[in-house]
């Protein structure tokens, strides 16, 4: 009974960490909790991010936010959308629209479907809504 306990507790685990690790944050509605809480992102980085936020107004894009962000190039940006930072919605048409890119998580395909990370399989795995 209790090893039948133990791996139901351990599924339910594994499962709220791989849906956690593949959370979206979006640079234009996050705080700086939010914001530090992508892999790359420091308090430094997160307080650079927000004042030039605060002043300027939301990033239209991958490109404004490396131009406007000093030390967040365009390759360090590339590497904190695959870590799940997104911007706005342009970020979200653009990683699905470029070839070669996954679109980020949580964005529906032309079937409906919504992706799954595979990064436990080299499988892809499609759930439908």
């Amino acid at each position: 009974m209790f090893k039948q306990a133990r791996s139901s507790i351990a599924a339910l685990a594994l499962i709220f960490s791989i849906g956690s690790a593949f959370a979206a944050v979006d640079v234009n509605t996050a705080n700086s909790d939010a914001l530090r809480g992508v892999k790359g992102i420091g308090p430094a980085k997160a307080k650079a991010i927000l004042d030039e936020r605060q002043a300027h107004g939301p990033f239209k894009d991958a490109s404004d936010l490396s131009t406007r962000v000093k030390g967040l190039g365009g390759k360090t940006v590339q590497r904190l959308e695959a870590e799940g930072l997104t911007i706005g919605t342009a970020s979200k048409t653009a990683a699905a629209a470029s070839p070669g890119h996954a679109a980020p998580p949580g964005a529906a395909n032309a079937a409906g479907a919504t992706p799954v990370s595979a990064s436990a399989s080299a499988r892809p795995v499609v759930v439908k809504k």
